[in-house]
C-alpha cells in the first residue's frame, strides 16, 4: 500500500473518533479512502477553471478536494450536519468550494447556481446509493444543460443504466436515460475501496448530453409509454399498452419489423419516441 493511502485511511479514522462521526445508513454513507480513485473520476471530464461542478455528498471531501484543483468553482450538497465542521476544515484551503447543507432532492438547483458565471456545468459524485434514480431524474427535470454527469454507482444500477435492447437489464429507466445521453461504462470500483465496505461492487458511469435529441410532441406522455410498456416484464406489449389505441401502437411497430406480441425490451429508445409521438389519450 502507498504512503497516501495509509495517510487517508489514518486521517479518516482520526476525524471519526475526533468529531464522533458515525457512518449513517439513511444517507448511504461509504467513503473512498484511496486518492487515486477520486482522481479517476475527476479525470473523467476535461475540467477548466472556467466550469462549474455540482456534487452531492461529499462525505470526507476526498473527492470535493480533487475537483476544486481542477474546476473554477465546486458548489457541493451535504444532508448530515455532523460532517459541517469536519469538512469546513478540510477544505479551508478552498476558496472555490461553496458547501450547501441541505437535502439536494430538495434543492433549488437554478437558484442555487443563479449567482456564478461558468462556461460548463458538470455534476460529479459519488452519489447515496439509494437515491442514485431520483438524483438523475432531477437532474434531468431541472434541465439544466450539463456539459457530461458522471456518478459512481451501484454496479448492478450501472449495468441497468448502460443496457441495450435485447438485454435481461434492459428497462425503462435505461430508455428515459438514452434518450437524453450517450452513457459509458469509465471503469469498475471494488467494494473494498470504501470505508465502511458495503456488499455491493461500483462502477463509475458518464452521462454525455445529446446535443439533438429527437422531437417529441408530449415528454410526459413519452416517460408514461416507456413506464407502461415495461409495467409487466414478462407480458407482451399488446397487454402493456392495452389502453392506448392498440391499432396505432401496432402501426408503428410494424414500421420497425415488430407487433404487438412484442417485449418492450426489444425496443429501442427511437421505436418508443415514434410511439409517443404517434399516440393519442
Amino acid at each position: 500500500m502507498k504512503l497516501f493511502n495509509f495517510v487517508d485511511i489514518v486521517l479518516l479514522v482520526i476525524f471519526m473518533e475526533k468529531y464522533d462521526v458515525q457512518f449513517k445508513k439513511k444517507y448511504g454513507q461509504n467513503f473512498l479512502k484511496r486518492r487515486s480513485v477520486v482522481e479517476r473520476i475527476a479525470d473523467t471530464c476535461s475540467l477548466t477553471k472556467d466550469d462549474l461542478v455540482i456534487e452531492v455528498g461529499p462525505g470526507g471531501a476526498i473527492l470535493t478536494q480533487e475537483l476544486a484543483k481542477r474546476a473554477g468553482c465546486v458548489l457541493a450538497y451535504e444532508i448530515d450536519l455532523d460532517l459541517q465542521e469536519e469538512l469546513q476544515n478540510k477544505l479551508d484551503g478552498f476558496s472555490n468550494v461553496t458547501i450547501l447543507f441541505q437535502d439536494f432532492l430538495k434543492s433549488n438547483i437554478i437558484h442555487d447556481i443563479s449567482s456564478y458565471s461558468y462556461q460548463n456545468i458538470y455534476f460529479i459524485s459519488n452519489v447515496p446509493y439509494y437515491i442514485t434514480t431520483p438524483i438523475l431524474m432531477k437532474l434531468i427535470n431541472s434541465e439544466i444543460s450539463f456539459e457530461k454527469i458522471c456518478m459512481m454507482v451501484q454496479k448492478e444500477v450501472g449495468d441497468r443504466f448502460c443496457a441495450q435492447p435485447g438485454s435481461r437489464e434492459y428497462g425503462s429507466i435505461s430508455v428515459y436515460l438514452s434518450y437524453f445521453y450517450y452513457i459509458k461504462k469509465e471503469f469498475f470500483v471494488s467494494r473494498k475501496e470504501f470505508i465502511p465496505m458495503p456488499n455491493v461492487d461500483s462502477v463509475v458511469i458518464s452521462f454525455q448530453k445529446k446535443d439533438n435529441l429527437l422531437f417529441l410532441k408530449d415528454r410526459d406522455l413519452f416517460f408514461q409509454v416507456v413506464k407502461d410498456s415495461f409495467q409487466y416484464k414478462r407480458k407482451n406489449i399488446r397487454n402493456n399498452l392495452k389502453k392506448y389505441n392498440l391499432d396505432v401502437v401496432s402501426s408503428i411497430l410494424n414500421k420497425y419489423g415488430y407487433d404487438l406480441n412484442v417485449r418492450a425490451e426489444q425496443l429501442s429508445v427511437e421505436i418508443f419516441v415514434d410511439l409517443a409521438n404517434a399516440i393519442t389519450l
